[in-house]
């Protein structure tokens, strides 16, 4: 008997959001950051060649002038930004997302590193449940 695995499905993750789509934002995933999964946390570079563009949020940048390491969204929808840039859907305010369907950067490996990523994700108004 052949065994399926069902992925994530775009907004799989999303409890509530705010009216009128106020909590979505349209990004750039940078080049380079593979599949992203619905639910995946995002950060937000902010210096740099790949400045206002977003890929997953590690626990620590190599470089941490860059930004990114703060989580400061979560994808709507997934997409394949291995060798290219990718334009989604993201949700970036005002929103109730369930915990235990987020997808994170795999440096974040542990509850202490989660636990970091969810307070950041509460400072720009993403609560996570």
């Amino acid at each position: 008997m052949t065994v399926l695995n069902e992925g994530r499905h775009p907004g799989e993750f999303l409890m509530s959001e705010a009216n009128r789509q106020r909590s979505r934002e349209n990004i750039t995933i940078v080049s380079g950051s593979g599949i992203i999964a619905p639910g995946t946390v995002l950060g937000r570079f902010t210096s740099g060649a790949n400045a206002g563009k977003y890929g997953p949020a590690p626990a620590a940048a190599a470089d941490p002038d860059v930004g990114n390491q703060t989580a400061v969204a979560v994808a709507l929808y997934g997409c394949d930004a291995t060798s290219g840039d990718q334009k989604i859907a993201a949700v970036a305010r005002d929103a109730e997302v369930n915990g235990k369907t987020l997808t994170y950067a795999s440096s974040v490996n542990d509850d202490a590193k989660k636990a970091a990523k969810i307070a950041q994700l509460a400072a720009v108004g993403i609560i996570v449940r």
